[in-house]
């Protein structure tokens, strides 16, 4: 994995899904108006008092980076107690037959199934609940007996409501107050009604908590110490565009460190200039820190790992702009021929970035049925092609959900090379999404789909899988995409969608079609808008 591609996916890995918020409505959700003055609350979580601070945390049982806030939590729980009215939603999706998914599979869906049941029938001990079964998250949907019992929680109460209605009607309404209040990531929370962008050490947590009581702050605010400051310099270019958004950047380092004292200078400058060439990162946005940043020992891991050290401090280069590049006859040089600022322009074409089993690669996929329909309905063709997001050689390929997504995207890619013929190799896609870690791929050959499964078998076994996912692995790195899915529309144009009308409107703002008048399912944004969606960074 590049530099750039691993730290931005680092920075962005406080989601499991999309954006990162804290926010619900007490109205309503599993637990809507269960602390009440008669109440009694999880250990250090006495009945709220009246103008305590409130605090929604949404999550996916399974997310790492839910169960690192709940686990923070802990701690901020013991030190308020009733000074903080603290609430877990969960976030996932209801088909309009009402059948309920999430990003982690059927076994987070019963995991959130049984945590909300438990924030129903055992008000004084759901919390404990959850930080038990998050000790073994991957048993979140087997392991709440042992939990119930361990926490004194009523484990019979617990068990029917998640196997009947109740459970499923609690979670519905969960998912719903999380889709509302737009918490497409895991975690996402509000503080006091207000988005929180910091960061996850409890002490974060309480300064956040501290801040949002007004004049009238809790109690246990008078001795939490203050982080130590870290100047960070960010270095970007106004040309970039989006994608070196410096707010953004702002947010994502509050997350990261503790107290940091930021500043942002352009390259056109000339200050940016010289801070430039005093260290030359490949990419920008890039991070330039100074001694400071020795203080603060968890900022300083965070970055570890991708700084280069350069004279009074290290540079963190997170980005995939190369200001040369953009530079008058920047487009000449080899490094940059590849960039996105200088690619050629090509009408009528759209590639899409994906890891085959990345949830959000796999509905975005699924979304092009409808597209490539409906063009073709209006006799159009759409120049279509799926690239891979992974790292590594032929010896050695590496995705982020492991060998299995290997496999599979080597497969797809035997699939797209024998059978691109009129896109032929989507129904073999298509097949394979609705299942996609089913190890039987074969089902998905032969007489269902008139795929070759000869030709894939050898494909598979030999060299030339190996070989098409390792130089697809290459194209998308030098693109600089690291989230699936990500779109390009002209060889030129990127954006992030999961349906087909944010597809087609994307592809329709730099091509006129037709069909292009047609409404798809979905929602779409405004064409080139970001959509919060996707695995990576």
């Amino acid at each position: 994995m590049s530099k750039a591609t691993a730290i931005i996916g680092f920075l962005l890995s406080f989601i499991c899904g999309a954006s990162f918020l804290w926010a619900l409505d007490r109205s309503s959700g599993p637990h809507a108006s269960q602390a009440t003055a008669d109440t009694p609350r999880s250990d250090g979580m006495r009945p709220a008092k009246p103008g305590a601070v409130r605090v929604d945390l949404h999550v996916m049982s399974q997310c790492p980076y839910g169960v690192q806030a709940e686990a923070a939590f802990k701690d901020v729980v013991a030190k308020f107690g009733p000074d903080l009215d603290l609430h877990v939603e969960f976030i996932g999706q209801t088909t309009p037959t009402g059948e309920l998914s999430s990003m982690h599979g059927a076994s987070e869906v019963k995991g959130d199934m049984l945590q909300a049941c438990a924030v129903k029938h055992a008000p004084a001990k759901w919390f404990d609940f959850i930080l038990c079964q998050n000790a073994n998250v991957k048993e979140v949907a087997t392991n709440a007996a042992a939990c119930a019992t361990q926490v004194g929680a009523p484990a019979d109460k617990i068990a029917a409501c998640a196997a009947g209605q109740e459970g499923k009607d609690l979670l519905a309404a969960s998912f719903k107050v999380s889709t509302d209040k737009g918490a497409r990531g895991s975690p996402t929370i509000f503080i006091n009604g207000t988005k929180y962008e910091g960061g996850r050490k409890p002490t974060d947590l309480m300064k956040a908590i501290c801040n949002a009581g007004g004049d009238k702050k809790p109690a246990g605010c008078s001795d939490i110490p203050e982080a130590p400051k870290v100047n960070v310099t960010i270095l970007s270019d106004a040309r970039c565009g989006a994608d070196c958004d410096s707010k953004k950047i702002e947010g994502q380092l509050r997350g990261k460190i503790g107290n940091p004292i930021l500043t942002t200078v352009d390259y056109a400058s000339p200050q940016g200039k010289k801070l430039y060439e005093s260290f030359k990162p490949s990419n920008l946005p890039a991070l330039v820190f100074d001694k400071t940043l020795d203080a603060d020992k968890d900022a300083q891991q965070a970055f570890a790992r991708n700084a280069k050290e350069v004279a009074g401090g290290k540079v963190v280069s997170m980005g995939g702009w190369n200001p040369a590049c953009a530079d008058d006859g920047g487009c000449k040089l080899d490094e940059c021929k590849q960039t996105m600022q200088c690619r050629e322009e090509l009408p009528k074409r759209l590639d899409v970035f994906v890891m085959s089993q990345c949830p959000f690669g796999v509905k975005g996929l699924d979304a092009m049925k409808e597209v490539v329909d409906n063009f073709a309905k209006a006799g159009e063709k759409v120049d279509f092609a799926i690239h891979f997001i992974g790292d590594g050689d032929a010896k050695a390929l590496k995705s982020m959900h492991g060998q299995g997504e290997v496999d599979e995207d080597i497969r797809e890619a035997c699939a797209i090379k024998h059978h691109a013929k009129d896109l032929k190799y989507m129904d073999y896609i298509w097949c394979r999404n609705k299942s996609i870690k089913d190890s039987n791929w074969q089902a998905c050959t032969g007489g269902s789909t008139g795929i070759d499964t000869a030709k894939m078998e050898k494909c598979f076994e030999g060299d030339e899988g190996k070989d098409l996912i390792a130089r697809s692995f290459a194209d998308s790195k030098s693109a600089g995409m690291s989230a699936s899915p990500t779109w390009l529309v002209n060889n030129k144009f990127k954006f992030s969608g999961v349906d087909p009308e944010t597809i087609k409107t994307n592809l329709c703002a730099h091509n006129k079609l037709p069909g292009c008048e047609n409404k798809l399912t979905g929602r779409a944004a405004a064409a080139g808008a970001a959509q919060p969606a996707g695995c990576g960074g």
